[in-house]
């Protein structure tokens, strides 16, 4: 599973955090405190789409959680400091606040919006010739373990660091661990196009963790060539989703520009 920037997260977090009032924080089920800053899982949850949060692991929750943390421990420094009186800052925090406003509302407006299996088809016809035509294969490297939590924290090790192959070698629980986990490369419209659809949201050297088969595998992304295989509409259905949501949203933003301009006279350019 692709990590998500963390530039973004903190940039969301951040925002969650500046000129709230410690009394109108909401109550809930609390993530972590640091002094008296306290992350509710119900913010946590605001600074991610349903399916972001749905899709996402525990392992990659708990990074994101101690991201917040980090972030909190800079952010009360940084109040210590006196350069929240700073104009500079100010300017930029009142830029932020408007710009997630902003995308709020979007995303508001983009809430009820479903994508039936007919328009994703009807999308491929038309645009058809603008997709890659070969599809790549992936070269992947596995550990599968029956227990969610040793998953979880054999992910852990090795986004610190810890060497795929002796985690292989030492916890993997199925044969191909004599082989250190290596399946080479897999293809789209085989019996490992799962394992093809999860190494291609990943980068080369990039760790992945899903659910399968009764267990949960590991992947790592090793490498990638091109296929002799044509991608068809089923190996492209995520990545024309993803298109045609962008394309919405910015005709959303385009079409709310027009109508709130219609109603205001009072906009001047100097």
């Amino acid at each position: 599973m692709k990590l998500r920037p963390i530039l973004i997260l903190l940039t969301g977090l951040m925002l969650l955090g500046f000129g709230c009032k410690k009394d109108k924080q909401p109550q809930g089920t609390i993530l972590a405190q640091v002094g008296d800053d306290k992350l509710y899982e119900e913010s946590f949850k605001s600074v991610f789409s349903e399916e972001e949060w749905a899709n996402m692991d525990s392992a990659t929750r708990k990074k994101y959680i101690q991201d917040w943390v980090n972030l909190t421990l800079l952010a009360q420094e940084f109040q210590k400091s006196g350069l929240d009186n700073s104009l500079e800052v100010k300017q930029k925090l009142d830029f932020a606040t408007k710009k997630v406003k902003a995308n709020a509302l979007i995303a508001d407006r983009m809430a009820d919006l479903e994508i039936s299996e007919d328009a994703l088809f009807a999308y491929y016809r038309i645009h058809k010739g603008e997709f890659d035509a070969k599809a790549l294969e992936y070269n992947v490297q596995r550990i599968y373990l029956e227990d969610q939590h040793k998953a979880q924290q054999l992910l852990i090790e090795l986004q610190n660091g810890a060497d795929f192959d002796l985690l292989v070698k030492h916890n993997s629980q199925e044969l191909l661990r004599d082989k250190l986990g290596h399946m080479g490369f897999v293809s789209p419209g085989t019996q490992d196009s799962l394992f093809w659809n999860q190494a291609r949201e990943l980068q080369t050297g990039e760790y992945g963790m899903f659910a399968a088969e009764g267990g949960w595998y590991i992947i790592r992304q090793i490498g990638s060539r091109e296929s002799d295989k044509d991608l068809m509409f089923d190996d492209l259905r995520a990545q024309i989703r993803s298109r045609i949501l962008a394309e919405r949203q910015q005709s959303i933003y385009e079409d709310l520009l027009k109508q709130i301009k219609s109603k205001h006279t009072d906009v001047y350019y100097y």
